[in-house]
């Protein structure tokens, strides 16, 4: 079930079932400890300059067409008003 499923159920203004722990977000790593016992043990290490690489590349890529999207835009625009002023 989806994280925004159980966080409608959560707060449904019903009563579903007796939780006292309604209002705390539930996330998708329950055991932290554990996880992090394993990759001290070595089982699937997670080699963290190799994702903030690929974080910082998906970031210059998100700028990159955002800028792109603002240039067309213009040079749309621009191109519009100037057929705009031949007629």
């Amino acid at each position: 079930m989806s994280y925004a499923m159980r966080r409608l159920l959560n707060h449904l203004p019903i009563q579903i079932g007796t939780r006292s722990d309604r209002r705390l977000r539930t996330t998708g790593m329950k055991h932290a400890q554990f996880a992090s016992f394993l990759e001290t043990a070595g089982f699937r290490t997670h080699h963290v300059d190799r994702y903030e690489r690929s974080m910082r590349r998906r970031q210059t890529a998100k700028r990159l067409i955002v800028v792109a999207l603002v240039f067309f835009g213009a040079w749309i625009a621009l191109e519009s008003a100037k057929a705009l002023t031949l007629f």
